[in-house]
Parts: structure tokens; C-alpha cells; sequence
């Protein structure tokens, strides 16, 4: 799938420790025709493709009935069981680009949705926060953030439009809801699926980026032949009931569920609120597999993991969390120390401060009643952004 790490020698899948690649060495790309350029709004770009060592530009490749949600499947699916007949413990990433724009879907998968978007976004977030509530992935001391200054008016804006962009979006979900179907099903034909442990999350929260922008005259959600996205007020009640999306780095941009899924060793139907992060996986993963992380490589000495196994957590224990955690995007800056976050909304280029434990969503500023914790957490996070290598202005 998605590789958005770099396509130099260095950066390659395989100098990372990967045996076999397929996918996008990009951010995104066109989902039927990975090859055709860019509009003109985003650049003309050719998207980088990639099988194994070399880089597919033959445009026959992606004929037919070709989608890249598909795609990735049947290459997984296929490394899964050349992994079951050779007997080998294998480690699998599968990086769906769905639903990261440009919105497009199957005809039979948008038929699903279309029109199921007509009570906007303003209410999709009330019903979605209840919905939460109901199932327990949010409890009482949560509060539904207020409007977000990049929505706009969903009772002046292209109802008929605006439904379509987010039934497109939907479709490009189930799509790849069927493919993990997919790789569930090939993990129980080849009866490895007790002796494997799923982790599924995404990389960030919703996106209120809009390329192209939303006259309807000009965009066309769905087939492969525009490049539309879901816009501000959608992608922000994404993430409801939190503050902000992607780019930034209040909750709403930078926290994602995970489900984990491991049958008969992580007990099913029962949710954490024990905080992790992406860098903990290398360290999990190293833990399943009864390894150590090498102290040396090619004789030169390596710099020591930085995350910290999650299977205490994984095994319905308390795991002793990270003492900071910190974030830098576009602008935008944050650091978590306990239950204390300190967050700097490049839009208001201030320091907010916000106790994550008894204000989950991020409602209440508390940096003025406590400044001195404020100014304690902003000199934390210029410190590691020092160590970082990161050139910010104050």
C-alpha cells in the first residue's frame, strides 16, 4: 500500500527491512490509475508506483477494472499464504490509501450512501457523539466541541453536492472494509488466524483540505476522472466529537482509535483509555516476537528504540506511560505530559493548556489558571524540538 516515507535507495521499503513492496511510494494518487497525472490544481504530478525494487510505469499495468484498494488486497493476500506454505512467521503492513482523497468509488459501493448525508454535518456530529456514548467509546466527562471556524453553513451550501462528496467518501470505507474481509478470510484458510495478532488504525484524524474547491459546476465526486475531497465542514465532523483535523494537532487531528485483535490472548469486547502511540510498535512487535533490538548494525552502533511495548496493555494490564509525547505539523505544536496537554494553534499563536483526563475533547483553556504549568510545557516541547533538529520560529 501506501509508502509515504521517501523513494530514494535509502528510503525504499527494502533498505528499510521489507522483503517484498507493492504500492504507492507517495501520498496519494489517483485510485483507478495510479499513473494519471494530477489536475492542474495539484500540480500535474505523476505519482510513484512501485513492485518490489522497481517502478511501474506502464500504464497497461492498471487496465481493466483496476482500484487500488483491490489491489493492495490481492498482494497481501497472496503474501499471506506464500509466508503459510514456507512455514515462516511473517510481519505484514498493509497501508490502504482509502478514504485520503481524491474521492473515488466504485458505481455499485456510492449507490449504498448516496443520500444517507442529507441531515449535514452539524447533526451527522450530534448523532455520531450519542452513538459513541451509547457503545462506550465515550463516557460522561466527554463534551461535543463547538463549530469549527473552517465549517461553513450547511443550510446555504449544495445539500445534493455535499451528500454526494460524503457517500463517496463512505464508499471508498466499505470498499476497504471488504478487503480486510479479504484478508481475515485468507488468514482462516490458511489457518493462521489464532497465531496472528491484527492491528488496525489509521494515521490521522480528517482532512479539511479542498484542492479544486467545491463548486459543483467543476467537481465530480466519484469516478476516476476528477480529484475532489470532502472539504473543511465534513472533515471536521469526522472527528467528532473533537477539536480540529488533520494538520493540526489538537485531538481531532492527531488521535485515532485502534483496534487490536488477537483471539484468545486479548480479551474481546473491553476498551483501554491508556494513551500509545505510533513509535511503540517497533518495541511491541520486537516483544511478540521474542526478540531483542540490535545494539549494532554493520558494526556501527544504533540509536535505542523510543516507544515502549503496548502487550501489558494487550493483556488487560496498566503499563507505565511515556513520561512525553510530542507533536510538530505544518505550524502547529503539542505536548503531553500525564493527563496535561499543551497545545500551540498556529491560527491563534498561543499556548492552550488542557487536562485531557477530566476534558477528553479539549473544551476548556486552562493556560491562563495555570500559567506557570503553561510556560513549564512550552519550554518542554522547545526542548525536544531542539532535539529534533526542528528550525521553528518562537
Amino acid at each position: 500500500g501506501k509508502w509515504h516515507l521517501g523513494r530514494s535507495d535509502v528510503q525504499h521499503p527494502f533498505k528499510r527491512g521489507f522483503d517484498t513492496f507493492y504500492g504507492l511510494l507517495d501520498g496519494c494518487c489517483n485510485f483507478f490509475n495510479p499513473l494519471q497525472p494530477d489536475p492542474p490544481y495539484k500540480g500535474n504530478r505523476v505519482r510513484t508506483f512501485g513492485f518490489d525494487g522497481e517502478l511501474i510505469k506502464d500504464p497497461k499495468h492498471f487496465e481493466g477494472d483496476y482500484y487500488t484498494t483491490d489491489a493492495f488486497t490481492d498482494h497481501a493476500t497472496a503474501f499471506i499464504r506464500f509466508a503459510h506454505q514456507h512455514g515462516d512467521p511473517f510481519f505484514l503492513h498493509v497501508c490502504y490509501t482509502a478514504p485520503h482523497y481524491p474521492l473515488h468509488a466504485k458505481p455499485k459501493d456510492i449507490a449504498k450512501y448516496k443520500g444517507k448525508f442529507m441531515m449535514g454535518w452539524d447533526q451527522m456530529r450530534k448523532d455520531r457523539f450519542a452513538r459513541q456514548k451509547k457503545m462506550g467509546l465515550a463516557n460522561d466527562t466527554w463534551t461535543l466541541t463547538g463549530t469549527d471556524s473552517k465549517s461553513y453553513s450547511w443550510e446555504t451550501s449544495n445539500k445534493e453536492f455535499e451528500d454526494l462528496r460524503h457517500a463517496v467518501y463512505a464508499a471508498m470505507i466499505d470498499s476497504m472494509d471488504q478487503n480486510i474481509g479479504r484478508l481475515l478470510q485468507t488468514l482462516r484458510a490458511t489457518g493462521e488466524i489464532d497465531n496472528t495478532v491484527i492491528f488496525f488504525l489509521s494515521d490521522n484524524g480528517g482532512c479539511s483540505e479542498e484542492p479544486g474547491g467545491r463548486d459543483p459546476k467543476k467537481r465530480n465526486p466519484g469516478p476516476g476522472d476528477d480529484y475532489v475531497c470532502v472539504g473543511p465542514a465534513w472533515g471536521w465532523a469526522q472527528n467528532a466529537p473533537f477539536k480540529r483535523y488533520k494538520s493540526w494537532v489538537h485531538e481531532g487531528g492527531i488521535t485515532t482509535p485502534m483496534i487490536a485483535w488477537w483471539p484468545g490472548r486479548i480479551k474481546a469486547n473491553t476498551i483501554t483509555r491508556q494513551p500509545a502511540h505510533i513509535i511503540d510498535f517497533m518495541p511491541t512487535v520486537l516483544e511478540l516476537a521474542g526478540k531483542d533490538y540490535p545494539s549494532k548494525h554493520n558494526g556501527e552502533k544504533i540509536l535505542s528504540v523510543e516507544g515502549k511495548s503496548i502487550v501489558p496493555i494487550l493483556a488487560g494490564k496498566k503499563r507505565e506511560p511515556h513520561q512525553q509525547l510530542a507533536w510538530y505539523w505544518a505550524g502547529n505544536r503539542a505536548v503531553r505530559h500525564g493527563d496535561w496537554k499543551a497545545v500551540w494553534d498556529k491560527a491563534h499563536k498561543s499556548w492552550e493548556l488542557y487536562n485531557i483526563a477530566k476534558d477528553r475533547c479539549e473544551v476548556n483553556n486552562l493556560a491562563n489558571a495555570h500559567a506557570e504549568k503553561t510556560q513549564t510545557m512550552a519550554k518542554a516541547w522547545s526542548v525536544w524540538a531542539r532535539e529534533m533538529g526542528l528550525k521553528v520560529k518562537p
